[in-house]
């Protein structure tokens, strides 16, 4: 039979409850904003950190704690002060980081890999990408996951940008590059991936940006670069 729950195993339990729901409710939901938004002003371009103003609007962290661990990340919950010394909750995905490749081949198409993501029950068309290894240099982590995912081997391999993925709840950053002087050897990739690699010319896959058909961020942005830099070169 069943032990009966004692006032305790209540107390704690409803207790439990409580800071479930603190979790999940954002501060401006329970109290009314007593501030409001900057004022535009006309500017030119002042990076995040840069402008004065800033330090203002920095939270502090004053506990972490790791809620979930998994495989490839954890969920770890931050009680942070605001600016304005009120408290508040906040989920943190931490991710080791990942890179991702923009690889061209000599007559001008770009290697994209087909894969069935779980997550959103379909198959996607992306650039090759895969996370980094504890320590791992992103420059070695790129040249090793574009042999994995298609089999390629690239002469030259150049840093183009650095992504936050979803930066309202995540601190993972995608580092991409661009690989020319391609050739094909043999793909080697893990053992719970099944991919299939296309070459595409690349302004059809421009035009599938455009046309709003692709939807992962980091296939979107080093397609976008690609067609920035092409357009630079030309000018």
């Amino acid at each position: 039979m069943d032990a009966i729950p004692t006032q305790d195993d209540i107390a704690s339990a409803a207790e439990s409850m409580a800071e479930a729901v603190e979790a999940f409710t954002y501060v401006d939901e329970k109290d009314e904003a007593d501030h409001t938004s900057g004022e535009p002003r006309r500017r030119g371009l002042v990076l995040g950190d840069d402008d004065p103003r800033d330090t203002a609007l920095a939270e502090r962290t004053l506990t972490e704690d790791v809620a979930w661990t998994g495989r490839i990340f954890n969920v770890n919950r931050l009680r942070v002060q605001l600016p304005d010394g009120r408290e508040a909750l906040r989920d943190v995905v931490r991710h080791p980081g990942a890179v991702a490749i923009v690889a061209l081949t000599d007559d001008g198409r770009i290697c994209l890999v087909r894969q069935y993501r779980t997550s959103l029950a379909r198959v996607t068309v992306e650039i090759p990408a895969g996370k980094l290894d504890p320590g791992e240099d992103p420059l070695a982590c790129a040249h090793r996951e574009l042999m994995e995912e298609t089999g390629m081997e690239a002469d030259q391999m150049a840093f183009l940008t650095t992504i936050a993925t979803s930066d309202g709840f995540t601190d993972e950053l995608i580092h991409i590059y661009m690989a020319t002087g391609l050739r094909f050897v043999a793909s080697h990739p893990d053992a719970d991936e099944f991919i299939n690699v296309d070459l595409v010319p690349l302004p059809e896959l421009i035009d599938a940006v455009l046309d709003g058909r692709i939807e992962d961020c980091k296939t979107v942005t080093g397609a976008l670069i690609c067609d920035a830099v092409s357009h630079r070169l030309q000018a």
